[in-house]
């Protein structure tokens, strides 16, 4: 998603708009007030709504303005539908970061996902309940609005519709939407949780080939063809963490870090282009600086990274040190802080190494290259022996 803003809150739950929800909006409104009629038609005939298609096209603009309002409506209810998850989730101790609403509906912010297949199951069958009581609540409304509004009768009907559609597009078992958290849920209980989730996002993967394939049949259907896209980088994504997660479970920073006997470091007067020659022979591309002083031997007092030095021109780089360049915003974790920890911290400030350090000290660093020699070492063996496991700090 791209940047995303909020907007309120319901129950305590930030709600939070995507940029690309400013853009489906309006999309989804022209391509509502398009099809007006069609869909009217299909209302009158399946729903025997009576209404005057002449009374919602007499004005040119009147389709897109009742397009509008529906296309509104319609992401209330995704938002409610995600408000199914969230309370949910929350009634089980799972707290919600936030809602947000961007180009293919909403999603739920869970800070954990819950590893009981029951609880699973119940989190994940509470958006589709939610999603069809909106569906009878908008119908029954649109029962009781008087004939001669054309233009409620039209949203309300269109509501009642989608919502119960959303609701059964939801659980198709294409891993991770809601039908593929169900069908992950009833594979944990006789499996391994990481088990269950490759075999669900596998087949949520393949459910993803098929809409994409679907949504190659004329008319060319680009909604779905992101969603199938979404849908198979998502059930990737997770089974990937989810795998992740179980490997090192009971390992932590100090299992796989790179210890500071055998970490490359720089002084901040070591000029840039020194740096540079360092990485191309020691093949590093980041080093913690230390400050050496007769008042304070070994001090830590930055990083410094290939990025950080490519700033500078390389006629200049002689004339520019290490201080002049490197991060004084260090992002540390603690060495008995867990491994999944350290990979979370990464991906969350999108870098590559963190300080690992202890009352002020340094005493090693976790790179991402350790991370995954750790990780191939578990998945072959079944566990980490941190004696013989191979260090790299790049």
């Amino acid at each position: 998603m791209m940047k995303s803003f909020r907007i309120g809150s319901l129950f305590g739950i930030p709600i939070k708009l995507d940029l690309t929800f400013l853009l489906v909006l309006p999309l989804f409104a022209y391509l509502i007030g398009v099809q007006l009629e069609p869909v009217i038609e299909i209302l009158n005939s399946s729903l025997g709504a009576g209404i005057d298609v002449d009374a919602l096209t007499a004005e040119s603009w009147l389709p897109y303005l009742v397009g509008l309002v529906a296309a509104i409506g319609l992401f209330v209810g995704v938002v409610l539908h995600e408000l199914g998850h969230s309370l949910t989730a929350q009634r089980y101790g799972f707290p919600i970061d936030s809602i947000t609403l961007w180009l293919f509906g909403g999603i739920a912010a869970l800070s954990e996902m819950p590893e009981d297949w029951r609880q699973e199951f119940t989190i994940a069958i509470a958006g589709p309940i939610v999603s069809v009581l909106v569906g009878i609540v908008s119908f029954a409304l649109f029962l009781v609005v008087p004939e001669s509004l054309d233009g409620v009768r039209f949203v309300l009907g269109y509501l009642a519709v989608l919502n119960i559609a959303l609701a059964v597009f939801n659980m198709i078992p294409a891993f991770p939407m809601d039908g593929g958290r169900v069908l992950r849920a009833f594979l944990a209980r006789s499996q391994p949780y990481a088990k269950a989730t490759q075999q669900a996002a596998s087949i949520g993967k393949l459910f993803a080939i098929l809409m994409g394939l679907f949504a190659l049949i004329p008319p060319f259907n680009i909604i779905l063809l992101g969603v199938a896209f979404f849908v198979y980088i998502a059930a990737s994504s997770e089974a990937q963490q989810v795998t992740m997660k179980a490997a090192f479970q009971d390992v932590t920073v100090s299992d796989i870090m790179t210890p500071t006997r055998d970490l490359q470091t720089v002084e901040p007067e070591t000029t840039v282009s020194e740096l540079i020659r360092r990485m191309f022979t020691e093949r590093h591309t980041g080093y913690p600086v230390i400050e050496n002083s007769a008042y304070d031997d070994g001090r830590l007092v930055g990083l410094v990274t290939l990025s950080d030095a490519r700033e500078i021109d390389p006629v200049e780089r002689d004339a520019y040190t290490v201080e002049d360049v490197m991060s004084t915003d260090l992002k540390t974790i603690s060495p008995d802080s867990d491994a999944m920890t350290a990979i979370e911290r990464m991906r969350e400030n999108n870098i590559g190494r963190l300080l690992v350090v202890e009352d002020d000290d340094l005493i090693g660093l976790i790179s991402r290259s350790d991370v995954m020699t750790a990780f191939d070492i578990v998945q072959k063996s079944g566990s980490v022996n941190p004696a013989a496991q191979p260090r790299t700090a790049d």
